[in-house]
Order: C-alpha cells, then structure tokens, then sequence
C-alpha cells in the first residue's frame, strides 16, 4: 500500500530538483565536499518537496479530474483517502524541516519554506487558478533547491546565490509554458489561466524566446562574476542556442503539441547540462575569496542549535 503515497509526491519532480540542489552544493563547495551535509540537503529537500507536491495533489483534486493527464491520480480516483494524505503531507514536511534546520544553514532552512509556503500557499490556492501569472509565482519555488544547496555550504546568501536563483526562475517561465503546449486540451478543459491558453500560443511563443534569452544572459553571469570557467559557458551557451533554435524555428515544422514536447525535453536537457556544469566547472578563486571576506566560520558546516 505505500506505492500509492509514493505518487502522491510526484518522484519525477522530486527527482529535479534534488539535481538542482545537489548542483547548488557542488558549486559552493569547489570540491571539497562535505558527505553529510550534501546528504542532509537531499533529504530535507526532497522530502519538503515531496510534501509540497501532496498538498498540491489534495488541493487539486477537483482539477486533476478534468485532465486526460491527472484523470488517474490517486486522489482522484479515492486510492488514498484525502485524511491520509493530509497526515502523510504534515509528517514529510515537518522531518524535511527538521532535517535543513538541524543539520544545515539558516539560510538554506529559510529557502526551504520560502519554496514550500510560495508552492502550497500562492501557487497551488490561489495563482494557478486565477492568475495569468501563476507560472511567475510558481517560478520562485521552483527557483529554491538550488539556493537551498549552495546556502546549506556557504551559510549565506551571496552574489553566487543569487545569479542561481534569477537563472532558475527566468528557467521555469518558458519550461511551464511549454508543458501548457503540450497539453494544451487538458489546461483549457481544466480552465487553467496559461499564457498560452489565455493568448495563444503564437503569442505565448514571443515570451518563451524572451525567457530563454535572459535565462541565457542570467547563466552566463555566473562566468562574467568568476563563479564558473569557460567550459562552463561554452557548454551553456550550445545547449541555449539549442533552445533558441527549437522556439524560433522548430515552431514552424510540427504541430503545436509536438512542438510544445520538443520544447519541453529541451528545457530539460538544457536545466541538466546546468546543473552538471556548475558542479564540475566551478571557480574556486572567486568562492574562496568570499570566504575570506566574510570570514566564515568552518562551524557553518556542523549541526546548529
């Protein structure tokens, strides 16, 4: 019977943005990596992840049954009572919690409910449903695991942080709205207010190309302030001209749910040579001489009080 609470947190999703953390750790540690911290970063994060994605299963319970694509979810289908799911949400949230405030940073603990409060409280509520905007909210929990991992190293946010944080919001925009394309049918019979749906995909596309480029100029700040090398930039820049190519031409040779797929795998592809990047093509200099600066205390990486 645990296979049906497991879905409920949506392993793919979790899957993600564990690489995002882990990716956020790698960079702030310039390779002298510290096992139990990036072991506790896993854990907090994907099982407050994990919770975030129950509640927004309970939450949407009512739209999941107008969609092909969710039709079949657990709740939907009163696999799991609603109570269980509630009480199984509650115990993944306060353990990730406990497990980033124990046993990481301050800081990374406050991006943990930053993430968790924007998903459950804004996104899942209130934005998906009403706004346009929606995927701009959903954006900044999305834009967190990664902050969360390089906090968790570096007990602060700096410069660094941010850049990660800009790059994963300008991400998810042009991300999202591809998925909106590709089940276009399943937003509009749900009456979720997409860009995509509310003005078109024509339309819809302008902005996507918008996002890939600044996501794009946001990656590569990351090189221009020293946080990350040369092969790092080379290698983001292919993967985003990829991108850019696919939005602006491909749009013109398939149909518009095909299109929305071939966005969708790119955006994928293109998060993941991210997120390898950063963990192998670092800059040591620069993150060592912000250590140095704020005189970090090595304590950062024990277990607060």
């Amino acid at each position: 019977m645990i296979k049906p609470y497991l879905k409920l947190t949506k392993p793919g999703i979790i899957g993600g943005n564990l690489v995002a953390a882990v990716g956020g750790v790698l960079l702030a540690s310039q390779g002298n990596i510290n096992w139990l911290l990036l072991l506790a970063v896993c854990v907090g994060t994907t099982l407050i992840v994990a919770s975030g994605c129950v509640f927004n299963n309970v939450i949407d319970i009512d739209i999941d049954k107008l969609m092909k694509r969710t039709c079949e979810r657990e709740l939907v289908k009163k696999v799991v009572p609603v109570s269980h799911a509630l009480m199984w949400a509650t115990a993944l949230c306060l353990a990730g919690f406990f497990t980033l405030y124990q046993f990481t940073s301050f800081v990374a603990f406050e991006f943990g409910v930053l993430g968790f409060v924007v998903y459950v409280g804004f996104y899942s509520l209130y934005f998906k449903r009403k706004s346009i905007h929606g995927t701009l909210i959903g954006g900044l929990s999305g834009a967190c695991p990664p902050v969360i991992g390089y906090c968790a190293v570096t007990g602060q946010f700096d410069a660094g942080a941010a850049v990660l944080f800009i790059t994963f919001c300008l991400w998810q925009i042009p991300h999202s709205y591809a998925i909106a394309i590709y089940r276009f049918e399943d937003y509009k019979a749900a009456s979720i207010p997409v860009l995509p749906v509310e003005v078109g995909i024509a339309r819809a596309r302008y902005h996507i190309i918008g996002y890939i480029i600044a996501f794009a100029m946001a990656a590569f700040t990351l090189t221009y302030l020293g946080y990350a090398g040369s092969w790092y930039a080379l290698g983001m820049g292919l993967v985003s001209l990829h991108w850019l190519y696919i939005a602006k031409v491909g749009y013109q040779k398939v149909p518009n749910a095909q299109w929305g797929k071939k966005m969708l795998l790119s955006s994928i592809f293109n998060i993941m040579v991210f997120c390898t990047l950063i963990s192998l093509d670092f800059s040591s200099e620069t993150l060592e001489e912000n250590y140095q600066v704020n005189a970090l205390p090595t304590v950062i990486m024990e277990p607060h009080s």
